[in-house]
Order: C-alpha cells, then sequence, then structure tokens
C-alpha cells in the first residue's frame, strides 16, 4: 500500500541529491510542480510517468541530483 510513496520519496532524494536534506526537499517540490502541471495539462494518466522521465532527465543531466557537488579527485 505504501510502495508508489516510498518510491516517490526515493525519487525526490535522488533528485536533489542523496544525503542532502535541502536538496531533497526541492526534489519533492520539483517532482509535485511537475506532477500538477502535468495534470493541469490534461496528462493525469501520466501523472506517475512524469515522476520517472523527470527522474531520467535529471540523472542524465546532473548525476548527482540538483544540489550535488562535483567529487574532486586527489592523486
Amino acid at each position: 500500500m505504501g510502495f508508489t510513496p516510498g518510491l516517490k520519496a526515493f525519487i525526490a532524494a535522488v533528485l536533489g541529491g542523496i544525503g542532502i536534506i535541502p536538496g531533497a526537499l526541492i526534489g519533492g517540490f520539483v517532482m509535485g510542480l511537475a506532477e500538477v502541471l502535468a495534470v493541469t495539462a490534461g496528462y493525469s494518466t501520466y501523472k506517475d510517468g512524469v515522476a520517472f522521465v523527470l527522474l531520467i532527465l535529471i540523472l542524465m543531466l546532473r548525476p548527482r541530483g540538483i544540489l550535488g557537488e562535483k567529487e574532486v579527485e586527489k592523486a
């Protein structure tokens, strides 16, 4: 019964950056806004799919998340 909300919470954490609490908050807001815009545009059947498409796009563009920092290699 709680699989979908748990999955969306995980997606929000990945969007913002794993381990960054403010990033997870921003990720949740971005995901919620995208879903509401999809429903407003008339694509209510694709509401859950929007979250996954957003996840794929963010991971392709910024693999560390919205607030994730670049990892510095030490020699």
